[in-house]
This record gives C-alpha cells, structure tokens and sequence, in this order.
C-alpha cells in the first residue's frame, strides 16, 4: 500500500507518515516510483501507536512496544503505570469539574466567595491538582508523578 493510500486510510497526513517513519516507528518496504510503500501491518502498527498516544505514552515509549521483528512487545508493567496514573489523572479532573461545577450555581455573591472554590483554588495553588505549584516540582525533582 503506497504513503497516499495509508494517509487516505487512516486519516493522517503524509508527513506524520515520514515523521514515524523517521522515529522509527514504521518502515516502508519499498518505492513506487518517489511514493513510500508499506507492507500490510502498517495499518495495525498505526493503530497501535494511535492507541498508545491516547493512553498518554510518548513516541518514545510507543517505539519499544512495536518491537523489532514486527510483532508487538508490549510491557504490562508499563501498561499497569500508565493505568494508575490516568486514575490519578481522572481523579484530579473530576475533582475540578465537581467545584467548578458547583461554583456555576453556588449561591455565594463572588465565586472567591465560595468555600469549595476557595478550597479548589488552594489545591490549585499547593500543586495537588494539575501540576500547578512548588509541590509538584518538588514532586518531579525527585522522579514521582
């Protein structure tokens, strides 16, 4: 399949293609003429490094679980990390929705009037949500999340 119909097929531009294939991330089998060529599980391999960057994987940790002889290698531990960290991740968000949410219909003259504002402003602040604060860059010096 050349680099036009993969791009027409999957929904990405051509020079997202060259960009993978420059990561390392798919390679082309041949030319046909100044066109790319692919094999038949560029499609899948597509879709798996679609799927890993909506799970929040970087290219760079995608490339490791496309494996080198062209089946998938894919680290269930790293898969489990990712999993507790899109939990924290909703947690956080959920948190913010329910006080903005709540700051939208609160009966307080002033959102900063607002006792659950107030409290999700002083999380903001604090870094516990969002990774906004000193405490989530001393959280990243020291290598946790």
């Amino acid at each position: 399949m050349d680099i036009g119909a993969v791009a027409e097929q999957t929904g990405l531009p051509v020079s997202t293609l060259r960009f993978y294939e420059e990561k390392g991330l798919i390679r082309s089998i041949g030319r046909n003429g100044l066109r790319r060529v692919f094999g038949d599980d560029i499609l899948e391999r597509l879709a798996l490094i679609t799927l890993g960057q909506s799970a929040g994987f970087s290219l760079d940790e995608i490339a490791p679980m496309l494996g080198t002889s062209g089946a998938p290698q894919i680290d269930r531990d790293m898969l489990a990390d990712k999993a507790k960290e899109l939990d924290r991740h909703i947690k956080r968000l959920t948190a913010v929705r329910d006080g903005l949410l709540h700051a939208s219909v609160c009966p307080a003259t002033s959102y900063l009037e607002c006792p659950s504002f107030r409290r999700l402003l002083n999380r903001a602040a604090a870094g516990s949500i969002g990774g906004l604060g000193a405490a989530s860059l001393r959280r990243k010096r020291r290598g946790k999340k």
